[in-house]
């Protein structure tokens, strides 16, 4: 299996990217949160990838981070959820705003995503909900939390370290939400965060 490519960045097309490895061209599927991170052509560039094998294709799927790339992994794994629905959720939401709308039963929203209809939106909520319950604030949520922070967004940041911490992701979300004042730095989030539920 192919799990990492690094190499020079060929072509960029939205969702199709050609990355040259020592002379190899692979063609590489990649969700937009990925294609806004890249770097410029004929740059090298790092991709986590997941392979699909079928009968008649071998499918690569890149990531930037390998947080995000875990995402994809749990999405997929969710019956009725195929890796072309995994790219386009990603595409559309970040993974803490996924994470929100599982947390609050929001339909509406996953509705709005390319291809994903109520029945699909009501099944990822119930079995991405029941992962964050059994995990408790490990595997999934961290994974969630660390893609984001993956784009150095302080609010992001914040909730990731919240997180850590040991707070549940939802509950770490809510925290960051409660906080008031624009362009404050993670630190200050997080300090405010903590000092609300002091209170």
């Amino acid at each position: 299996m192919i799990g990492r490519l690094r190499g020079k960045l060929i072509v960029k097309r939205a969702p199709q990217l050609l990355v040259d490895v020592n002379g190899v061209g692979y063609e590489v599927e990649a969700p937009m949160s990925t294609f806004y991170n890249l770097p410029e052509l004929g740059d090298e560039v790092l991709l986590h990838t997941h392979m699909v094998v079928r009968e008649d294709a071998q499918l690569l799927y890149g990531f930037g981070s390998e947080a995000e790339r875990s995402f994809f992994r749990n999405l997929i794994k969710i019956n009725g959820v195929g890796a072309k629905m995994g790219l386009a959720i990603l595409s559309g939401m970040s993974a803490e705003a996924f994470a929100h709308c599982v947390a609050e039963n929001d339909v509406a929203s996953l509705v709005r995503l390319p291809g994903v209809g109520k029945k699909t939106a009501e099944r990822l909520i119930v079995e991405m909900k029941d992962k964050l319950d059994k995990v408790t604030g490990t595997a999934l949520p961290q994974d969630l939390a660390t893609a984001v922070t993956a784009v150095n967004d302080p609010v992001s940041d914040a909730v990731s370290a919240l997180v850590s911490l040991g707070y549940k992701a939802n509950e770490a979300s809510r925290m960051v939400r409660a906080v008031k004042g624009d362009d404050l730095a993670s630190e200050e989030i997080i300090r405010q965060a903590l000092k609300g539920t002091a209170a």
